[in-house]
């Protein structure tokens, strides 16, 4: 089918493998029929190795102007104590402040491969320890974490009423018994949300057993809120129950702005080396087009995904032999079954 150009997408490739999956999810939604222009804008370490600044005013200005943005990967080293995290700060400049990760297992990958899990993780994306406030003396560092009921209110209204509208259970996940007043503040703000939504089952965990229970059983689980840091570490420990974090798309929703990323980092260690898994990228693609509202194209790239895993056409990360190219060819010819 011919499509004319509809929207205006902003691409940041990044650093490490960023390039290379984020030109599998371009290629994909070209042959899949999505017509757009896109923008590219630098952001990460190669940015600032080049210009000062991971993230320059002109990249914020393109994501601002588009309608959606996709991101790759970005490096954030360790060594730079003044380095800021190029995510971060977008998530924050651009009031990006949900973060949505769908976890879902496929027959035959992972040793949950053959459970039905399907787990939408919301996460706070502006506030927590990724506010950036802290200082060192000496031999002591600090950091400050902030949590308000603002911010909490929101993505807990979010994740109830995704719930509402899928008719699905919501687990709140906190640390309430030790870190104090903030996670009793998160707490708090859920039980007044949850009056809001009477038709909703929902349940408090505290973290450190919620990740000992989706271990054992993350097949009882469906829909989970958390704050910023609980909700990053969830995410990794999801994509082991998934069997990778190539396999794992997540959207950055605002309520001006969008950006969608692929869960996994810029993995320096195997950038060039053919071995990325595009996956992520390409069903951070699928997400974005059900954000603009295509939802037919959404479906038919799932599916061609989902074809393609079962026919065990599989990056390292998997198990597999094959290439990036090889992986994003084989979603390119299954668009059509």
């Amino acid at each position: 089918m011919n499509r004319i150009t509809r929207f205006n997408i902003a691409v940041v490739k990044g650093d490490g493998i960023g390039p290379e999956v984020i030109d599998s999810a371009i290629l994909v939604l070209d042959r899949l029929g999505f017509r757009a222009k896109y923008h590219v804008a630098e952001a990460g370490y190669a940015c600032y190795q080049n210009h000062g600044t991971p993230l320059p005013d002109e990249t914020i200005e393109i994501i601002k102007n588009c309608d959606a943005s996709l991101f790759g990967a970005v490096t954030t080293p360790a060594h730079i104590a003044e380095y800021p995290s190029a995510i971060v700060q977008l998530r924050q400049r651009l009031n990006l402040y949900a973060n949505l990760r769908p976890f879902k297992t496929y027959p035959g990958i992972g040793r949950y491969g053959d459970e039905s899990v399907h787990i939408l993780l919301f996460r706070e994306n502006t506030e927590d320890l990724y506010i950036g406030l802290g200082w060192r003396h000496e031999d002591q560092a600090y950091n400050l974490r902030r949590i308000s009921e603002a911010a909490s209110r929101r993505i807990l209204r979010m994740a109830f009423e995704h719930g509402v509208e899928n008719k699905l259970s919501v687990t709140v996940v906190h640390k309430a018994n030790v870190i104090k007043p903030s996670d009793v503040l998160f707490l708090e703000t859920a039980h007044k949300v949850a009056v809001e939504y009477p038709e909703v089952k929902w349940q408090a965990e505290i973290v450190d057993s919620l990740c000992m229970k989706l271990v054992l059983y993350p097949d009882r689980y469906q829909v989970i809120v958390a704050p910023n840091f609980h909700g990053d570490i969830l995410s990794d420990l999801l994509a082991g129950v998934v069997g990778s974090l190539g396999l794992c798309p997540s959207a950055n929703i605002g309520e001006e702005c969008s950006l969608f990323e692929p869960v996994h980092g810029s993995a320096p260690d195997i950038a060039g080396q053919k071995k990325a898994n595009p996956i992520g990228a390409i069903l951070s693609a699928k997400l974005m087009l059900e954000h603009l509202g295509d939802s037919e194209l959404a479906k038919r790239l799932d599916q061609a995904v989902s074809r393609v895993i079962q026919s065990a056409v599989l990056t390292p990360d998997l198990g597999g032999t094959a290439t990036t190219q090889e992986v994003t060819n084989a979603v390119i010819s299954r668009l059509e079954d």
